[in-house]
This record gives C-alpha cells, structure tokens and sequence, in this order.
C-alpha cells in the first residue's frame, strides 16, 4: 500500500508506525505531499488496523495522527505441482547445503540501506504474462505445504529479466531452493528478488537502474519449468509484487 499525507509548509518530516513496523515518509519531487510504502503481513486477520503517524512541525513541535485502516478478507487458490524429490525429502548433504543458505539469506535481508535508492513507480521486470499469483497455497509432491510469495511470470529459458527500481545488488549467487538469484536493495527495507535464473548480468556490489538488465530467467532450483518468480520484502514482510507494480507512486 501507499500511505499518503498532504502537503504543509508546517510539516518538515514525517514518520509512522505500522503492525510494529517504523515506516519512513519521503516528499514528493512535486511537492504534492509524503509518501510511504508498506504492507500488511498475508496472514492477517481481517479487521481494522491503526496507522499512527507523527508530524514533525517548523519550530519543533510534533502532533501524532491515528488513522484506522481496514484490512479486508483474501483469499488465495491452491494448487498441486510435482517437483524432483531432492526438493521435498532432502538428504543430509542436501540439508547441510538448505542451512548454509539460510544464513545466507537471513545476513543478506538484515543489511539494509536506510536512504530511499528506489525513483518513481516499479516496472514489470519482463514483458509477458502472469502464470502463478501472490499467495496461492501450493501442495508438493502430495505433502510439502508452501505459500507462494511471490509473482511468476511465464518467460523461456534465456529471457532478459530487468531491474524493478534503482537499487543496489545484495546478493548474486545460486542457491538450493531458489535457483540462481539476485537480491536488490531498493533502500527503505524495500528489497526485490529474482529466482530461477539462468545467468547473471550484474554482481553482488553492483549499482543498478530501473529497467537494467540483471539476468537471463531459467528454471534453476526448485522449479516447475522455466518461469520469474518475482519476490518483493519491505522490513521482513513479503508483499504481493502485482500490487506494487500498480502503484503510481510520485
């Protein structure tokens, strides 16, 4: 979602906190107001759910808003997908590979730029059509139970995936589970991630732009076929990449 506040001249800063997240406000280069991007965690409760912002003022007063956001119900498809057993009954070697990532993964998403390195609206990272959605509950192999986090895209083997926003490459590596995969860090605990590749275009350390060619798409790691899948975190929280993308953000 997009938390807007109008502009003020009284106002010079804003912050917020939301579901036990600090959200960081940015100014519009239209000066039309501030701005702040977050999410809401796919297992939450429908309800009501309180955004509590607070107003820096010229002179160094602050005034605190509350504003009650409803959450609405979801829900999300389930489907069944047959994949190679070393993906659902992993041996010990095989397991020693799965922990390595996960350390991996958990010192990747815990750097993380303060500063906004993210300009305007997130763009499609391949021109072609959606094959699988945010949230759909997937059944390997007749047992393992997993939610698909992210967005798939139905792409072939060698398609050129491109970046979503500026940023800077976390991580550029294969993994067990992921494929070849690169990280970006969009700044604001905003972070994109492109799974299944075939080759990398950039290396960890790199500065990107929006639209640069990152990698080619594949069907590295645990994967149906060739495809994107298309992940996007904001402070730990997975959110659903298709939204993002419609936003039109100043």
């Amino acid at each position: 979602m997009l938390f807007q506040v109008p502009a003020s001249k009284r106002i010079q800063e804003v912050s917020g906190r939301w579901f036990g997240h600090e959200v960081t406000f940015f100014r519009a280069g239209d000066a039309s107001g501030w701005y702040a991007l977050a999410a809401v965690p796919v297992e939450t409760v429908a309800g009501s759910y309180e955004l509590v912002a607070s107003e820096k003022l010229a002179g160094g007063k602050s005034v605190e808003v509350r504003e009650k956001i409803r959450v609405a119900r979801a829900t999300y498809p389930k489907i069944a997908a047959k994949v190679a057993k070393q993906f659902t009954e992993p041996d010990p070697e095989q397991l020693k590979v799965i922990n390595a990532d996960k350390s991996i993964k958990q010192q990747t998403f815990a750097n993380v730029t303060p500063q906004k390195l993210w300009e305007g609206s997130f763009v499609a990272p391949v021109a072609a059509p959606i094959s699988d959605i945010f949230g759909t509950a997937r059944v390997f192999n007749g047992a393992v139970l997993s939610r698909h986090q992210g967005l798939d895209f139905g792409v072939p083997s060698g398609t050129a995936v491109g970046a979503i926003n500026a940023g800077t490459v976390l991580l550029a590596r294969p993994l067990y589970f992921e494929g070849n995969c690169v990280v970006i860090d969009h700044g604001q605990g905003l972070l994109s991630l492109y799974l299944h590749l075939s080759e990398f275009k950039i290396k960890e350390g790199d500065e990107v732009q929006s639209h640069q060619i990152i990698a080619l798409s594949g069907g590295s790691g645990r994967a149906t076929g060739p495809h994107l899948h298309l992940a996007v975190r904001w402070q730990g929280v997975y959110m659903d990449p298709a939204t993002l993308l419609k936003l039109r953000i100043p």
